[in-house]
């Protein structure tokens, strides 16, 4: 379960593989996936960590 009433994030095609998201997840969620990195949405806390370090602006919050 997500911690709080935060929405999970997901990483969009937008993503480089540049990894700044996966470095700065203060809990480990992100890992190098298919061609992009993927988020465990059940570890996710919704926190915005991903998004605010990354370049292209991909990961978004889940709708």
């Amino acid at each position: 379960m997500r911690g709080g009433d935060n929405m999970a994030y997901k990483i969009t095609d937008k993503c480089i593989s540049c990894g700044a998201c996966a470095a700065n997840c203060p809990v480990s969620c992100i890992s190098q996936g298919d061609g992009k990195y993927v988020i465990d949405k059940d570890a996710c806390i919704g926190c915005g960590t991903c998004a605010s370090v990354c370049p292209v602006e991909a990961p978004e919050p889940e709708e």
